[in-house]
């Protein structure tokens, strides 16, 4: 599960506070694999004292024995799976938090590390600690202490023992050479499948009302079919590389037993004629651990990867660190040459952007397509990070600031309206406990109250995924209460009249009015004119880059000459 030390530190650090775990369970196993030579301990006193000696007693206290130790060996490997899981839900509990945050910063910032893969492979990581390779790896002590005692009935057992084993580790060594390509392309393959399916079923209308069905399903098999012939290539290396990890295993424990005799026979051999078949068995349990991990490399494989793209999310999206309290901002918003675009282009969207507004203003944004209104949006809330330049509400860098603090006094209601699975009270009250006044205020402030109250169940209707059974307008306006919950300083509204009727517009104008008000700054970014009535300031972007801004009035005085000049220009040029 190792990458760069660099690049993992984060998981790293957290799996040293597991270190206790990872010690009991060795030492679980160290006194497994001795109890594991229980059996042919039984073997050989039988043979030897009960046959010599006919005792019945003898006997029956050897096989009350020999049954405790099977009793005893199963309560280890309980335990030993029991701490391991114990260590996975340890592992789950101090990550699961910060993944999920960072999945979400990521997704804000339309990043391909913002998906649930991420929460895959957490998975992934957690199942780990309590497989049969991690549990094969932490019997290494046990596969040194097998070594070791080969050693001492005979140094020649040892030799031998040591030289299968580096036959094994050298398999162990290709079959990583043969099967991790096309295992992490596998992998790959399988998460783009994956995300195609999901990019199709969000847009499941288009494509049924299209006809559109079956080119996405001949796209999507060629993305599964590569997928399972990857995956058949490393499974295919993998079983002849187990194979052969089996016949080494298979291969020592008969050389031990036919060299123990022979050596037995030279007078050569610590411990007697019993030694040759201990032998043999310290011989196959030294190289067990290695023979699962073999067995289990794919395992090994997916959760390397899983660990590799969790190391980059996190490095991606740092965590923040803990800072001091702010004051409640008033809604004093500062724009300082902003240059900006996508997270992880260098490609600037927004070019030169500079403006401020007072608690109360309300500053509608226009332009053709493509001017970068809706980036200027993401950036007014601290969504995205920006190149130079900041945007500071009352005076601090809106992106740096803790969106769990700042984000009650924001309200935000993005282009592409996006409710959750809940009620209408759950997704107005932004899924917090819902204050049933302030849920009802926001509501009557975008004129919804009458249709909540008309549908079934009123606040606590449940609207299904997406806001399946709500149509377009009524998604819009319960987003736009959301925006509007709890009475919020500085509300950023990018197109939020782009799905409403005459009397959602007019709704709209009544609680920008209304917010603006009691001092609540608001930014409107509209193509329809009907909010300019409201507004006290206008900003025109053309090509990422601000035209012009200002009171409402005087801008549009000035493009109205603006659009006249050229116009008189042409008629003098006829005349």
């Amino acid at each position: 599960m190792r990458t760069n030390q660099s690049e993992d530190a984060e998981l790293r650090a957290v799996l040293a506070q597991l270190r206790p775990y990872f010690v009991r369970t060795a030492w679980f196993s160290v006194f497994s694999a001795v109890l594991v030579l229980a059996p042919s301990g039984y073997m050989l006193e039988v043979y030897d004292r009960v046959v010599n000696s006919r005792s019945h007693m003898t006997l029956a206290m050897l096989t009350l024995a020999v049954i405790l130790a099977y009793v005893l060996l199963e309560v280890m490997e309980w335990a030993r799976a029991h701490v391991m899981y114990e260590a996975g839900e340890a592992f789950d509990k101090r990550m699961r938090r910060r993944v999920f945050d960072a999945v979400f910063q990521a997704g804000a910032q339309r990043s391909a590390l913002g998906s649930q893969q991420a929460f895959n492979d957490l998975r992934t990581v957690r199942d780990f600690f309590h497989s049969p390779s991690i549990l094969a790896i932490l019997e290494a002590p046990v596969a040194l202490l097998m070594g070791v005692l080969l050693f001492l009935i005979s140094p020649y057992l040892g030799v031998s023992a040591l030289v299968f084993g580096t036959i094994q580790a050298l398999v162990a060594w290709l079959n990583e050479r043969s099967t991790k390509p096309p295992l992490m392309q596998a992998n790959q393959t399988a998460i783009e499948a994956q995300r195609y399916a999901d990019g199709a079923l969000r847009d499941a209308e288009v494509i049924h009302a299209m006809g559109m069905l079956r080119s996405l399903h001949s796209r999507w098999v060629q993305r599964q079919r590569k997928f399972l012939q990857l995956h058949a290539q490393a499974s295919q290396a993998a079983g002849g590389f187990q194979a052969v990890t089996r016949l080494v295993q298979n291969t020592l424990s008969s050389l031990l037993l036919g060299l123990g005799c022979f050596l037995l026979l030279h007078n050569d051999l610590h411990g007697g004629p019993g030694m040759m078949i201990i032998g043999s068995i310290l011989g196959g349990r030294m190289l067990a651990p290695l023979v699962q991990v073999v067995a289990q490399w794919s395992g090994v494989v997916n959760v390397r990867d899983a660990w590799s793209r969790l190391s980059k999310l996190l490095q991606a999206v740092p965590a923040q660190a803990p800072a001091m309290p702010l004051p409640a901002p008033k809604g004093a918003v500062r724009v300082e040459q902003l240059v900006a675009g996508a997270p992880g282009s260098a490609q600037p969207i927004i070019r030169g952007a500079q403006f401020e507004l007072q608690p109360g203003d309300v500053l509608a944004v226009i332009g053709p397509s493509a001017a970068g209104k809706t980036t200027l949006a993401r950036l007014l809330v601290g969504l995205w990070p920006s190149m130079s330049g900041k945007v500071r509400l009352d005076g601090v860098d809106l992106y740096g600031w803790d969106k769990a603090e700042v984000g009650p006094y924001i309200g935000y209601l993005p282009q592409g309206v996006e409710l959750f699975e809940g009620s209408v009270a759950e997704n107005i009250a932004r899924f917090g406990k819902p204050d049933q006044e302030l849920v009802e205020q926001a509501a009557r402030a975008v004129g919804l109250h009458e249709l909540i109250s008309s549908l079934p169940g009123g606040y606590e209707c449940k609207v299904g995924p997406g806001g399946v059974r709500l149509s377009g307008g009524q998604r819009q306006r319960v987003a736009l209460a959301r925006a509007l919950y709890g009475e919020p300083t500085y509300v950023v509204l990018d197109e939020p009249n782009s799905s409403l009727d005459e009397e959602g517009d007019a709704a709209l104008a009544r609680a920008i009015v209304q917010a603006s008000s009691r001092g609540a700054t608001i930014v409107v970014i509209t193509h329809r004119t009907s909010v300019l009535s409201v507004a006290s300031k206008l900003l025109v972007m053309r090509d990422g880059q601000q035209q012009a801004f200002g009171p409402r009035d005087e801008v549009l005085a000035a493009l109205n000459a603006a659009a006249r000049a050229p116009a008189a220009g042409t008629l003098a040029r006829a005349a």
